[in-house]
């Protein structure tokens, strides 16, 4: 072994994986495709494809050091260790999901699929992973710093987001709420709140600002169109399908977060109130009455590693 670092090597299940629990037997889950006119060979080898990767991966990690495999859904209770080396395969959900449970580990991204995945957070395919373990053990190669936001409740907890946060409704139903941005207090209704950071700037918060440039049916010409930087030290937050009435107003729907500004929401639902990041929902905190969220941008950061 070159190095007594222990390796992790974080997975997902795949959709045919998924299906068969679903199902119980693969010959279910294959009926229940084919009745609705799925294909059901492209499950088939998309699942064939990625365990491969998984496999050849990990067969040429354990020439380096210590392996162990983790499956996503126990990231969250899994304590990693300070010097870990951290090694994910795709797609990029599981990259921002791995990365919030991080706090400056190295972690190398690989696209198991090139054919099928497109893979912004994945530069590297399992070939390269040999070299490319090399050059972080040599601190010979380039990363990325990656911001995190953060929320806080009165209540004592906490959650991060790589990619964005919502807090408002579990349900298509209307989220009330107090929103605080300084010194500026107002009661709303909406459909929910957007907190975004720089890496998920050209995800959920990009088609925001392009549903409201085709709402006002001109082009987009907004100065935030094509996102902000990765490592950006602020937040937008954005107001979905804010309502105005007699109770409620919409004067703050659109804004930045700094480390100057605030921004905290007290919430006024009875039930079904919700904060989620990253498109994660089972991993949500309530946010029913009583509740106050504070978000900010978080001092913890990802540390993404790139090619030279």
């Amino acid at each position: 072994m070159l190095t007594d670092r222990k390796i992790v090597v974080v997975t997902r299940k795949t959709r045919l994986q998924e299906l068969k629990e679903k199902y119980c037997t693969l010959g279910q889950a294959k009926f229940y495709l084919e009745h609705l006119g799925e294909s059901f060979s492209d499950y088939e080898e998309e699942s064939t494809l990625y365990s491969n990767s998984v496999a050849q991966s990990i067969s040429l990690l354990k020439t380096v050091g210590r392996v162990q495999q983790l499956e996503r859904s126990v990231l969250s209770t899994y304590l990693f260790s300070p010097d870990d080396l951290v090694v994910v395969i795709g797609q990029d959900g599981l990259v921002a999901n791995t990365l919030k449970y991080l706090n400056g580990q190295p972690v190398i991204a690989v696209n198991p699929i090139p054919t099928l995945y497109d893979g912004q957070l994945l530069p590297f395919v399992e070939v390269e992973l040999g070299e490319v373990i090399l050059q972080v053990l040599n601190q010979s190669i380039n990363s990325k710093v990656i911001a995190m936001a953060e929320v806080n409740t009165n209540i004592g907890q906490r959650l991060l987001a790589v990619n964005d946060l919502f807090i408002g409704p579990k349900t298509h139903t209307s989220a009330r709420y107090m929103m605080s941005v300084d010194n500026h207090q107002e009661e709303q209704s909406s459909s929910g709140v957007i907190i975004s950071t720089g890496l998920g700037s050209t995800g959920w918060f990009r088609s925001i600002i392009t549903g409201a440039s085709g709402i006002m049916d001109k082009p987009i010409g907004h100065h935030l169109q094509n996102g902000f930087s990765w490592d950006s030290k602020f937040l937008y937050y954005s107001v979905r399908e804010p309502f105005p009435s007699v109770n409620t107003k919409c004067s703050k729907v659109f804004g930045k977060i700094t480390n100057h500004s605030k921004l905290s929401m007290s919430s006024k639902m009875a039930e079904n109130g919700v904060i989620f990041s990253d498109g994660i929902e089972q991993d949500c905190l309530e946010f029913n009455a009583g509740t106050v969220a504070n978000i900010s941008i978080s001092s913890r950061v990802g540390n993404l590693i790139t090619p030279h």
